[in-house]
């Protein structure tokens, strides 16, 4: 019985350590890696654009989760094929990755038929 009177407490604070709170929740960390580099906002959700060393990282998230419904999320970078993920989602279209090392890359966003989109950027 002393175990369990001190293992679980220790298991809990381990866990509000390393994840906090809100470490369930989908916004509390992004999917992709590198560095926040744009945020675009419509009317259903947001395009964010990540960036670390070498590679763009793009994922659509709507502002409500709710019923599955039609969202994409398409990033390119500059001469090269377009990478999309399309399909009915709850909350979020993605992460996409490409190879942007010294490439200007463009994204998109759509979400219930409501879209924003980049331009080139990170040139």
């Amino acid at each position: 019985m002393l175990v369990c009177s001190v293992v679980l407490p220790l298991v809990a604070a381990l866990g509000l350590v390393l994840g906090g709170p809100s470490a369930g929740r989908a916004d509390a960390a992004s999917v992709c890696a590198g560095r926040p580099a744009k945020t675009v906002s419509f009317k259903t959700g947001e395009l964010r654009v990540y960036k670390s060393r070498s590679y763009a990282c793009a994922i659509a998230v709507a502002k409500k989760s709710g019923p599955r419904r039609a969202m994409s999320v398409t990033l390119q970078a500059r001469g090269g094929s377009p990478v999309v993920d399309r399909g009915r989602y709850t909350k979020q279209a993605g992460p996409v990755t490409v190879h942007a090392l010294n490439r200007c890359v463009r994204a998109s966003a759509t979400i219930s038929g409501k879209s924003g989109s980049t331009g080139w950027i990170l040139c």
